[in-house]
């Protein structure tokens, strides 16, 4: 066999997948004999010892390994198998060229964990009835609110719902920015009879769902050409009786930069908003959030963080995190006094305020590595890791929209930055020296 290159930080996740999804023996066997030898555009290149192995994989094992890999979400979403010493492929996906973008729904967003509120029932209620009976009563679906008032849990809520109770129709869920990349991606990254027949793919792709879920259409704003394509998707899926579900930032009226005609669709389905929460919704929400996080947190600190917190959900649940955080730093109970000294450690008399930039910098500088490196798009675990950890301290250390923070770092849409956060946070419990490297540059923004 070859010597592992450097595709073990992709593979090692799908390997763990494949774990659930297989037998040992078929695992053991064949499985852990692998190799990932290269990434070639969205596939992983593997490696295999004899002929036998890559047919036993390819007749047995094919549908299950591309399962295992959308499940990791590392970035590839198929796979092509060699047999080493051999130059052409023993295993070519047969949907090559079919496009499938990855699924990328949050498990944790159900219904279960929404905090219902008067701000928030009937749409609560709304959203239940399209996951419990898809194209129903409420189809057109169109959610709208605020930042960080929790559309995007409930948009997810529905997705993961019909996933889990109805698994033979096709679900699919899509941030705007994803499904604005993938039509430009067909148009420009290839051309004639190649660039139309993966233009029809796509087009399939989107126009064959039974529930289409899409998150912040405002980004569809300005770019006429993706309008165009989403307005003949969506009166496609209409027409055949299928559930649309959208989510934005403000009401169909307020998208000025929206063709009239789409704006006229969106207005014609149910529409619903999200209010701010009151302060009992407030203190609901803190006590289902220190629940998750497994901390006891005594009345008057949820006073306290509810207390002047703003309208935003996000930030809300960051004003907890924080005191969290610093009790675990400091080995200290969460009392009012430690929650106030969390707060106001982030803009310390006589200290620089915390920035974005200053943030940036501080891991950076801790890893050796440039700006552009952190902010681009390479998914090497020596540059994923420290964008993710500048992803977890800036929803730690400032009071920003998730999407405020997703333009610092790139451009990144506020989903993955909600993933990067989540993901250092689990890490930081497990890994010593994840958690000892957030520590040392927390303690370098605070000038500790």
């Amino acid at each position: 066999m070859a010597e592992k290159g450097n595709f073990d930080w992709i593979f090692d996740p799908i390997k763990e997948k494949m774990q659930e999804l297989v037998t040992h023996i078929n695992y053991t066997t064949y499985i852990e004999k692998l190799v990932p030898v290269d990434v070639d555009g969205r596939f992983i290149v593997l490696e295999t010892p004899t002929e036998t192995f890559a047919k036993h994989i390819t007749g047995t094992l094919a549908e299950k390994m591309r399962e295992a890999i959308i499940k990791a979400d590392v970035g590839v979403t198929d796979f092509r198998l060699k047999v080493e010493g051999s130059d052409g492929y023993a295993y070519n996906s047969p949907d090559e060229e079919e496009i499938v973008p990855p699924v990328n729904l949050d498990k944790k967003f159900t219904f279960e964990s929404f905090v219902v509120g008067k701000n928030n029932e009937f749409v609560y209620a709304a959203a239940l009835s399209v996951a419990e009976d898809p194209a129903g009563t409420y189809n057109p679906l169109f959610i709208y609110g605020g930042t960080g008032l929790g559309k995007t849990h409930l948009i997810q809520a529905i997705a993961n719902k019909i996933v889990a109770e109805k698994p033979n129709l096709k679900v699919i869920y899509v941030t705007c920015e994803q499904f604005v990349n993938e039509i430009i991606d067909t148009m420009f990254t290839s051309r004639g009879p190649e660039a139309r027949d993966k233009g029809n793919k796509l087009r399939q792709y989107y126009r064959n769902a039974d529930v289409l879920i899409i998150d912040d259409i405002q980004f569809i704003e300005n770019k006429k050409a993706v309008q165009e394509e989403f307005f003949h998707t969506f009166n496609e899926l209409v027409a055949k009786g299928k559930q649309i579900v959208i989510s934005s930032d403000h009401p169909p009226k307020e998208l000025t930069a929206l063709e009239e005609r789409l704006r006229t669709r969106f207005s014609g389905g149910l529409l619903f908003d999200i209010l701010p929460p009151n302060f009992e919704t407030k203190i609901a929400i803190l006590k289902r959030k220190a629940f998750e996080k497994k901390c006891i947190v005594p009345d008057d600190v949820l006073t306290f963080l509810a207390q002047d917190s703003g309208d935003d959900v996000r930030t809300l649940e960051g004003r907890l995190t924080k005191v969290v955080f610093a009790s675990r730093l400091h080995e200290e109970p969460i009392t009012v006094s430690l929650a106030r000294s969390a707060l106001n450690e982030a803009v310390s008399e006589g200290k620089e305020e915390v920035t974005p930039q200053g943030i940036i910098s501080a891991v950076t500088a801790y890893y050796k590595i440039t700006k552009a490196e952190l902010t681009g798009k390479s998914k090497k675990k020596e540059l994923v890791i420290p964008r993710q950890i500048c992803c977890y301290l800036m929803c730690e250390l400032l009071s920003l929209p998730l999407i405020s923070i997703g333009k610092e770092l790139g451009g990144r849409d506020h989903t993955t930055i909600l993933y990067s956060r989540d993901k250092i946070e689990q890490m930081c419990r497990v890994n010593d020296k994840i958690a000892k490297d957030v520590d040392d540059i927390k303690n370098i923004i605070l000038k500790k």
